[in-house]
């Protein structure tokens, strides 16, 4: 049939202590020998071999999934530092519209020429905040896109099903 291998498996002796007490010993003994069937035997080293193995395969997809996720981070971090860039110049913009609009009405000389402006100014800032509405847009999109798509395209390929 198959070989078997026995197995004693000897129970050491301890002595145990106790406060102030004395010493007693624990009377040792041996369990029966035990034959292992070959086959279980083997049985239990592929399962082994097979859990080392699946141990690797995801420690190696893990430690790649994480490298994703760092460059995503640094994509994502450049990305919104670049778009709270453009939100402060377009603010700078608009503040500095109103200034110049707060100055010009300054010196209007009538009612119609108030009107006139500021019809002019709100046409204007109209068309600005339209313009810089469009590039803060187009920018989010595009951050969103160059932080996204590493991450799917890496995640599909440390998780992709064999």
């Amino acid at each position: 049939m198959s070989e078997a291998v026995e197995a004693p498996v000897p129970v050491s002796r301890s002595k145990y202590k106790s406060s102030g007490a004395p010493k007693s010993e624990v009377p040792g003994f041996e369990l029966p020998k035990m034959e292992i069937p070959a086959a279980f035997r083997e049985l239990a080293e592929k399962s082994v071999s097979q859990a080392k193995e699946s141990y690797e395969k995801m420690k190696s997809a893990t430690e790649q999934a994480t490298d994703v996720l760092e460059d995503t981070y640094a994509t994502a971090t450049k990305g919104v530092s670049e778009y709270g860039l453009k939100l402060i110049e377009v603010a700078r913009e608009n503040a500095n519209s109103a200034f110049d609009f707060a100055t010009q009405l300054m010196s209007v000389k009538s009612f119609s020429e108030a009107v006139e402006l500021s019809t002019a100014h709100s046409r204007k800032q109209y068309e600005a905040v339209t313009a810089q509405a469009k590039k803060l847009a187009a920018m989010a999109q595009k951050v969103a896109v160059e932080t996204a798509e590493p991450v799917r395209e890496g995640l599909g390929k440390v998780f992709k099903v064999s």
